[in-house]
């Protein structure tokens, strides 16, 4: 399936704002409650960031005072124009800004038919290039921008540009894409299916889930339109094509015992798609497409081994294992940039498999070996897993991720890992080199010194016979023996 407009790729600083922002929001913006925030927006409207606010500056709200537009302070010197659900102060939908618009007095927020943040020398940030009358902001959390006629006239609107979440009856189009916070995982609406996506490689996209419709009360009718998606206020997630019956529904724990909290589905850092309703005080967990924790792209970060039920682990088992994960994420291929980047080593498992490999393609191959010299062979595989009794070869085209552990050791692994990648084995190895190293050349240096000192002592007890004997004597004699020498050894300690 081809990429949609929305991709990934635009959004992608904006979703690291996002998770600067999910980061910050540990405490509600009440500190800035009495800063006045105006439900409706005309042309010619200014405002600048306010340096004594230090989170959440309003601008805007709804009429039901659940939602507001406003300045996001993000890592003290940032700004983000985000619209947040007023209670629990997350933020719904943020504007792709690029580059980030600085927490200043020269940054502007302007509306002169269309939203626009500039700074005088900077230039333009982010506009949305219509030609409107007004700005208002609904008690959907949508934020549009109209033109004055009878009925109003919507030029513009936020539910066309999500960003992690999709609140209710919000509509979910081929042409959009749901992002996480880390940029990583992707929501994208195929021809009959809602897919889920991960970029572990550049430009290189693996579904790991899937949900195909069911078409239990509607078919889907070939050439009368793509599909589209919405969380009803019924409690589920449905995908339509025309009209109001849904031809899928994935229920919610609230599933036709409608709760007054407001509804939404956001994808999680985790990769995991999660509906929530605000019962007044929380978010509620409603819904969540995977359940299995194993069964995520990545829970055990890159080179890890999710055991199910005894949580994670390493591929190397030589290597232990911590919420760090096992190795530094890293990207790209084998393909060119000079020998040292393409060298690697070899690391080999038994009893693993990929948490989604029913969505991967596969090779049936007569043995495990010509399995693995087909990713030997190719500079842009990570590795294969390759199972004993079907033949099944699966090949990984982006830098190893979470494996799971099975009983079954006829599922084996190969898995290459790039040299001077930093993995943990690796830098304890060089550690333990440096230290003993490091320990030779202290004891050479005492062992020298120690000789030079007796050598040097044995010189000035002859000189000093020598002078009884006759000779000059140069001043009193000051023994450097065995004190100094025990202080040294404790330095080095």
């Amino acid at each position: 399936m081809g990429r949609p407009i929305n991709s990934v790729t635009r959004l992608r600083v904006t979703q690291l704002l996002l998770l600067s922002i999910s980061t910050l929001y540990t405490t509600t913006w009440a500190q800035n409650k009495n800063t006045t925030a105006t439900q409706e927006l005309l042309s010619g409207f200014t405002a600048t960031p306010d340096s004594s606010i230090s989170s959440f500056q309003p601008l805007l709200t709804d009429s039901t005072g659940s939602f507001s537009l406003g300045f996001l302070r993000v890592n003290r010197t940032q700004l983000a124009l985000s619209v947040i659900h007023v209670p629990s102060s997350d933020p719904l939908w943020v504007a792709n800004v690029t580059p980030s618009a600085r927490w200043s007095r020269s940054t502007r927020f302007t509306f002169n038919g269309s939203l626009v943040i500039s700074d005088p020398s900077m230039g333009v940030f982010w506009s949305t290039n219509t030609d409107g009358d007004r700005v208002s902001l609904l008690n959907t959390s949508n934020l549009q921008i109209q033109k004055l006629s009878d009925p109003p006239t919507v030029v513009w609107q936020s539910f066309y540009f999500p960003t992690n979440a999709l609140v209710e009856n919000q509509n979910f189009t081929s042409t959009m894409s749901l992002v996480s916070s880390n940029g990583i995982y992707s929501m994208r609406l195929g021809d009959d299916f809602i897919g889920l996506y991960a970029e572990f490689n550049r430009d290189t996209d693996q579904i790991y889930w899937k949900h195909k419709a069911l078409q239990a009360k509607a078919d889907i009718v070939q050439g009368q339109g793509p599909i589209y998606a919405r969380v009803n206020s019924n409690g589920y997630l449905g995908m339509y094509q025309t009209g109001n019956t849904p031809v899928d529904v994935q229920a919610f724990n609230s599933f036709q015992r409608p709760t007054a909290g407001f509804l939404l589905v956001r994808l999680e850092p985790d990769g995991n798609l999660k509906g929530y309703y605000w019962d007044g005080s929380k978010w509620v967990l409603d819904y969540q497409a995977i359940q299995n924790e194993c069964e995520l792209p990545s829970p055990c970060g890159s080179y890890g081994l999710c055991r199910p039920g005894d949580g994670c682990a390493c591929i190397d088992n030589r290597t232990e294992y911590n919420s760090g994960g096992c190795s530094p994420a890293v990207s790209g291929d084998f393909c060119g940039g000079g020998e040292a980047q393409n060298a690697f080593s070899v690391l080999r498992r038994k009893g693993v498999e990929l948490p989604y490999k029913e969505l991967m393609g596969f090779e049936t191959m007569s043995s495990e070996e010509q399995c693995e010299k087909s990713c030997e062979m190719n500079c842009s595989c990570w590795g294969a897993v390759y199972n004993n009794a079907s033949g099944f070869c699966y090949s990984v085209d982006y830098p190893i991720q979470t494996l799971v552990g099975v009983g079954d050791e006829t599922k084996v692994g190969y898995f290459k890992v790039r040299k001077g990648a930093g993995n943990k084995e690796e830098v304890g190895f060089g550690v333990g080199v440096g230290l003993v190293g490091g320990a030779v050349v202290v004891s050479v240096g005492l062992v020298g010194f120690g000789g030079y000192m007796f050598w040097k002592r044995k010189r000035g007890i002859r000189r000093f016979s020598e002078e009884e004997e006759g000779g000059v004597c140069p001043g009193p004699y000051k023994d450097l023996g065995s004190a100094s020498f025990r202080s040294i050894e404790l330095s080095n300690r």
